[in-house]
């Protein structure tokens, strides 16, 4: 099985985390419990995940391959490192998700940067999440002044949570069109 066939399985498993991922944020907020936990694994996972999807569809931007899939790279291992972070209690929940905000936000790059494919719609909805992904980029200064409390972030940071939007609605929503538009052929 060549690595390009295993792109809608990739691509579904994708969309199914992420998803879950943001009902599990929805749930925790709702009746608390482990699902914050539950939450913060599934980051990790999710990003993982978005570098796999970035190693599988490397071809799609050949010009600027190895750098969008380098940041990918990157985001996923920054998504990995604002689990620990909060997984561990080595820092509270706001500067740990700046961490994968803005792990998200490079993917987000990679996102935007290979978003040529086949149809209009795909095109329009990989730039819309990619874009608004980005927006976690703007939590990189919160990392390096130690913002760890949402209550006395400055205002900008907040342009980090909005980022999130892009990263548990419209990416997997592009990844699920992803995977439907390259599903095999079913012959017989």
């Amino acid at each position: 099985m060549s690595t390009r066939s295993g792109l809608p399985l990739v691509a579904t498993v994708h969309s199914i985390v992420g998803f879950a991922t943001w009902a599990c944020l929805i749930v925790f907020f709702a009746v608390g419990g482990p699902f914050g936990t539950i939450n913060d694994f599934g980051n990790a996972l999710f990003g993982v995940i978005s570098f796999a999807l970035a190693w599988i569809l490397r071809p799609a931007a050949p010009r600027l391959s190895g750098v969008l899939v380098g940041l990918a790279g990157l985001g996923a291992a920054l998504t990995v490192v604002g689990t620990v972070l909060v997984v561990g209690e080595i820092t509270g929940y706001y500067l740990a998700g700046l961490w994968s905000s803005s792990g998200f936000g490079l993917i987000g790059v990679w996102l935007v940067g290979i978003s040529r494919p086949a149809t209009a719609r795909m095109r329009r909805t990989g730039l819309v999440a990619g874009a608004v992904m980005v927006l976690g980029l703007a939590g990189v200064p919160g990392i390096f002044m130690g913002l760890d409390i949402l209550e006395t972030a400055p205002a900008w940071t907040y342009l980090a949570d909005i980022s999130w939007a892009g990263t548990y609605l419209l990416f997997p929503a592009w990844s699920l069109g992803l995977a439907w538009q390259n599903r095999p052929e079913r012959v017989g």
